[in-house]
């Protein structure tokens, strides 16, 4: 009886469960309104940039083959009489406010600085057979409204309809600036072609960022013209790398998309496929990885030599100067001391000069991020730089990820840093596949057990964080390491999980009927089940959430 009870006490909350990240201003009710079949997205806006009408283009193709039934018995059987006398929405106008400036590219929005992108938008839909609205002050604000209105919409016999008219959704903004999602196309390689659905399937759920981690110890998969002897030498194979024009059609596309493409170029760890091409410029290359690495193989930079110091910021450079984003990442994390105490060069190099290595480690990166700050970026690090190393030449407007533990983001900001939460113990996709090591059989990966949906949902992104500090907190990311992972799996282990931290960083704390999210993680799951069934729909792998039965039965298969 408790269990009857309480699934009709639950069927009874707000029935929008359809978007996701769910708007932060909301207001529904559940009239079924149907899509006319000359429906038409009208661009208001003189001089409307192309990217604008592109996405207007993909939105309405979308709505008309996404073919998504409701996820409910009979899977929409159930509003056929309702169907045969709801009004019919006619279309949807696009403006932009009146005091908005004049109309900017979606790929010129996306890539401003952090705290300057306004991606807030307004939405009306009717029930009374009259055009909706939506209006905001900038394009990328009205592709981020597209995202959501996508989502309204169901199929059942070939009518296209939602059931959640009239809507309206006021003012809608993230709560944080900084949503990503972390790829690393180093240790097994990515085609471009599996990045942009990537892209594609974080448009859909206002995901922001794409941190491409593309080189590291294993592989070095970027063709540099200036320095091409590093993927020659570093690359598994040439049709596993990247040229610049693939850079650039990778960043292009996901700028159309409202995506900032952060690239990282891992530094002074992390480095040992350099020395495939430069030798002499890598300590402990191919050495004994487990005193001198995290993981095989081991190597990296000779940070106290002045022709390291020099070659590496002109490799940056070279990278970085194609890149319209703002940001540049130099990693940082895992720097292996005993490697450098082991290694006859870098020793004779800090007695001639009296540096310790940490005073080698501060010009170092003095260097190559003064080579960057030049090029106008702001630059990136693990949270080493700061709470291990506690680098003295980092710039104040450095951003640090925290990546080790949750409970780091505290000690970082506590230094005036801003953060963006990559929290193994929250965020990290790869954990709970066991070992990758050989003669293990009963190894687990450092980072066990498998990080659910629903608990990287509970993550509380200002835990520790005093008042005053909230500013420095830019928002998160979930990442995939990829050891045990490459294109055939890349959908299942990313999606739907990797969108809940843009449910986080989006919608915040407090859910638009005024209720604490994290405390919401059963209704939730309805909402999750929802866009994870329209990722299928759109070609994406996505791994289910729960048996079907379950996903067609709201909270029946509730604790």
């Amino acid at each position: 009886m408790f269990t009857f009870i309480s699934v009709l006490a639950l069927s009874a909350l707000p029935s929008c469960l359809s978007i996701w990240p769910i708007p932060r201003s909301l207001d529904s009710a559940n009239q079924v309104l149907k899509l006319s079949n000359s429906f038409d997205i009208t661009v208001n806006i003189t001089d409307a940039p192309q990217d604008l009408l592109d996405a207007v283009s993909r939105t309405k193709n979308s709505i008309q083959t996404d073919q998504l039934g409701r996820l409910v018995l009979g899977r929409g059987a159930s509003d056929s009489d309702a169907l045969v006398t709801a009004e019919t929405f006619p279309g949807l106008i696009l403006v932009l406010e009146e005091s908005a400036p004049a109309a900017q590219p979606i790929a010129t929005e996306a890539v401003a600085a952090l705290g300057t992108r306004d991606e807030s938008y307004s939405l009306s839909v009717p029930s009374d057979g009259s055009a909706g609205v939506m209006s905001a002050n900038t394009t990328l604000g009205l592709l981020r409204g597209l995202s959501t209105f996508e989502q309204l919409w169901y199929t059942y016999n070939g009518t296209i309809y939602t059931t959640y008219a009239p809507m309206t959704i006021i003012n809608d903004s993230p709560a944080y600036v900084y949503r990503g999602f972390m790829l690393d196309t180093a240790r097994n390689f990515f085609p471009v072609s599996d990045i942009k659905r990537t892209l594609d399937t974080m448009y859909l759920v206002k995901i922001n960022t794409l941190h491409l981690h593309i080189t590291d110890a294993q592989s070095w998969p970027i063709q540099l013209p200036d320095f091409p002897e590093l993927a020659q030498a570093g690359a598994y194979s040439v049709s596993q790398s990247f040229t610049l024009d693939d850079i650039q059609d990778v960043t292009t596309y996901a700028a159309e998309r409202g995506i900032d493409v952060l690239m990282e170029i891992d530094t002074p760890g992390h480095t040992s496929i350099i020395g495939a091409s430069h030798p002499d410029y890598v300590a402990c290359y191919i050495g004994n990885w487990q005193i001198f690495a995290s993981e095989p193989p081991s190597g990296q930079l000779r940070l106290a030599d002045p022709a390291v110091m020099n070659f590496t910021a002109e490799v940056l450079s070279a990278v970085a100067k194609t890149l319209p984003s703002t940001m540049f990442s130099t990693g940082g994390d895992e720097v292996n001391t005993a490697c450098y105490a082991a290694d006859e060069p870098t020793q004779k190099m800090l007695n001639e000069t009296g540096m310790t290595l940490f005073d080698a480690l501060d010009e170092f990166t003095a260097v190559t991020h003064g080579a960057l700050h030049d090029l106008g970026k702001t630059t990136v690090v693990w949270e080493e730089m700061v709470l291990e190393f506690n680098v003295t030449t980092l710039r104040n407007d450095t951003i640090v990820m925290v990546w080790i533990s949750s409970d780091d983001a505290a000690a970082v900001v506590q230094q005036g840093y801003r953060i963006v939460h990559a929290p193994s113990n929250y965020f990290y996709l790869d954990c709970g596949g066991g070992e990758f090591y050989g003669n293990d059989p009963t190894g687990n990966s450092w980072c066990d057990p498998f990080k659910t949906w629903q608990e990287a949902y509970t993550f509380d992104p200002l835990a520790n964080i005093t008042s005053d500090q909230v500013h420095l907190v830019l928002g998160g990311e979930q990442l995939l390491w990829t050891e045990q992972s490459g294109p055939q799996n890349l959908d299942p282990i990313t999606w739907p999980r990797a969108a809940v931290s843009a449910e986080i960083f989006w919608t915040g704390e407090t859910l638009p009927d005024g209720f604490d999210r994290v405390g919401n993680i059963s209704d939730a799951l309805l909402r999750l089940h929802d866009v994870r069934y329209r990722m299928v729909q759109r070609g994406v792998n996505a791994i289910n959430l729960q048996p079907e039965w379950c996903a067609l039965r709201p909270h029946f298969c509730d604790l």
